[in-house]
């Protein structure tokens, strides 16, 4: 496996756009198109909130059912949520006008949304998006990022990452964007992540690759604590690369796991590092833990601690709250034993051994938690399973961008 430059239009037969459609911003991309030259099976996973937006259900439909996938339409600044059977109808419309245009199915397109939480849609505004986006499809990378630039909301930068390996003895290509800044929490969140390739894979294995893959990435991150009603993550895989059809678990099938996974932990970081107001990413590492679902109770709840989040902000080794944070997961394990470090590209320091706090300088500490990445490592001394969750600080400017997001 080998990663290359490039998002949604590094896999063969993939076309991407992005342009100005002024449905709640000016001035810059807000409407973005993916398009398969030939027809995609597809899988996802999406929002576990009750509520859920109107383009959540009508993919939720499409993706789950037997037929294919040609194409995705988003939109930025208007999540499309909470708008009754209006905000269906918006979703019918917006996947048969872009049908009509690219002469597909409209059972085959599927809809994203993000932004603000229930204000209605302008269906001329998309439709005017929609005519603009078609002729200005493109396979170049450029037309990737602009597809990924039209999906943000309060992100700071874009998202995408490419990988090519090599599958019954041809190139395979594996690309995606996402976006994700704030509403982040671990069972999926406020994000929309569209992935691409171009393997020869069956919907049912390329379904369990997915699921497995979320689960130890997306569903590792966690910027406020808050799911959102528009989670969407969306595979497309269109066969081009000419590979024999992976139909059962064998060597392809794990290889392209472990691309499939690189891909989605990338960009799962990417957007937690990028957490509304962030100033640095937070990974926490449990390791000995007795069981996996305990290692990953643990790691999550350390990167979900407000006042951890708070400390890492501060350049404060508050080990307290870490032990507490896992203290208070739900996991068994003995204080006593347990070890404690914090580490980045500044050094690793031991900071709680033996039930008490270790022998460390505050200014090494200090040193080590003013990096963009702070690595704390948990050791439970239970056993041998282990896990990693990601996520963030939390500092003044989370308040001032949540405070006026609507206005």
């Amino acid at each position: 496996m080998e990663q290359i430059k490039g998002g949604v239009t590094a896999a063969k037969g993939f076309k991407a756009a992005g342009v100005e459609a002024n449905i709640k911003y000016s001035g810059r991309l807000d409407m973005a198109l993916v398009y398969s030259e030939v027809p995609s099976v597809a899988a996802g996973t999406f929002t576990t909130n009750v509520v859920k937006a109107a383009p959540v259900v009508w993919d939720m439909d499409i993706v789950r059912g037997k037929g294919s996938v040609s194409a995705v339409v988003v939109n930025s600044g208007i999540a499309n949520a909470c708008t009754g059977e209006e905000g269906m109808e918006i979703c019918r419309e917006t996947a048969k006008y872009t049908g009509e245009k690219l002469g597909i199915d409209e059972k085959s397109v599927l809809v994203g949304s993000t932004g603000v939480i229930g204000m209605q849609m302008d269906m001329n505004k998309l439709k005017a998006g929609i005519d603009k986006l078609v002729p200005a499809l493109g396979e170049s990378l450029e037309k990737g990022t602009d597809a990924n630039s039209a999906i943000l909301t309060t992100d700071t930068h874009g998202k995408e990452v490419a990988v090519k390996l090599t599958l019954d003895g041809k190139e395979v290509t594996i690309g995606g964007m996402s976006k994700g800044s704030g509403m982040i929490h671990p069972n999926m969140c406020t994000m929309l992540s569209f992935v691409t390739t171009d393997v020869c894979i069956s919907k049912e294995l390329l379904q369990k690759a997915v699921s497995k893959s979320v689960n130890d990435s997306f569903n590792m991150i966690s910027v406020d604590g808050d799911t959102s009603t528009n989670d969407t993550y969306v595979t497309l895989a269109n066969g081009m690369a000419g590979n024999k059809e992976i139909t059962e678990e064998n060597e392809d099938y794990s290889k392209f796991c472990e691309a499939l996974d690189f891909v989605n932990i990338s960009l799962a970081k990417m957007m937690a590092g990028d957490g509304e107001g962030a100033t640095a990413l937070i990974e926490t590492r449990v390791i000995g833990a007795k069981t996996e679902e305990d290692a990953r109770i643990l790691a999550k709840s350390v990167i979900t601690s407000s006042l951890t989040k708070a400390a890492i902000f501060g350049h404060d080794a508050n080990w307290g709250r870490i032990l507490c944070a896992l203290g208070y997961s739900g996991a068994k394990f003995d204080p006593d034993k347990i070890e404690l470090f914090i580490e980045s590209d500044a050094g690793r320091i031991l900071i709680f051994k033996n039930g008490k706090a270790s022998d460390y300088s505050e200014d090494e500490a200090t040193k080590i938690l003013s990096e963009k990445e702070v690595r704390i490592i948990a050791d439970m001394k239970m056993g041998n399973a282990h896990a990693t969750a990601w996520g963030c600080d939390l500092s003044y400017d989370y308040v001032k961008i949540n405070a006026d997001y609507r206005s």
